[in-house]
């Protein structure tokens, strides 16, 4: 068994070796093609540097240049402390938008292969985009409430007339200027989440006072709001309001 073992791990150094291509570039810049694929299918792909007594390596921006371009955005306070942490546990650095690590000849391989791990981790943030996207989304608002001293109650369950309960994220009270408020934070617009959205709101309105009014914040950070969502929150008298654009609607909110 422990020679079948041995036999293995020699045939993976082997592959390893086998399948990395080096070209050189411009600038005594180095390219290595790396046999680790990302979750487009395509091979890793690190850039190397000697200076001075050291080397750089680095993944020139790559990476979370193309989280960005697929809609999952590494901005927000939350977001930022996860891609630190990512990085942190490989001893990785993050120089703007690219992934460094500096090596001696004698970590050089350990490095190079930290860096390739922090890649290929980095790369599963995308996932952010969809399963936990909903509670960052939700942190976000929150913030952004605090932020502008915004007075609140988060996560006010209310029971319609058809006696299903429904939840709204934040209840803004009433003040002398301005009605009571119910908000929701919408972290994927959909026509089904607007929909949704609306029976919580037709459901429970006749239970609240006369003027209590319902807004709808759209993350529109991971795609594009389709006018289709706007017109149906319209439609049911919830007023809507992109994420991109929350400095426009701040003032229905401080009354």
């Amino acid at each position: 068994m422990w020679h079948e073992i041995e036999r293995l791990t020699e045939n993976y150094f082997t592959w390893l070796k086998d399948k990395t291509v080096l070209k050189q570039l411009h600038d005594n810049w180095v390219e290595i093609t790396t046999p680790f694929l990302d979750r487009h299918n395509d091979y890793i792909q690190i850039y190397i540097k000697k200076e001075q007594n050291q080397f750089v390596l680095t993944d020139d921006g790559y990476t979370i240049a193309d989280l960005k371009q697929s809609g999952c955005f590494l901005e927000s306070e939350k977001r930022k402390r996860i891609l630190q942490i990512t990085l942190n546990g490989f001893g990785v650095l993050q120089k703007e938008s690219e992934l460094i690590v500096y090596a001696t000849p004698e970590n050089f391989s350990l490095k190079k292969h930290n860096l390739i791990q922090a890649i290929l981790a980095v790369n599963d943030l995308f996932y952010l985009a969809s399963s936990t996207v909903a509670n960052l989304f939700l942190e976000d608002v929150t913030a952004w409430l605090d932020l502008n001293d915004i007075r609140y109650s988060p996560d006010i369950k209310l029971t319609g007339e058809s006696h299903y309960d429904h939840v709204f994220h934040f209840l803004i009270p009433k003040s002398k200027t301005a009605p009571e408020r119910l908000l929701r934070a919408v972290s994927k617009p959909s026509r089904d989440s607007a929909e949704s959205f609306a029976f919580a709101w037709l459901d429970t309105k006749k239970n609240r006072q006369i003027d209590t009014t319902a807004l709808a914040i759209l993350n529109d950070q991971e795609q594009k709001i389709s006018p289709a969502v706007i017109d149906a929150l319209n439609n049911y008298n919830i007023i809507p309001g992109p994420w991109g654009k929350r400095d426009d609607f701040i003032d229905k909110l401080v009354a």
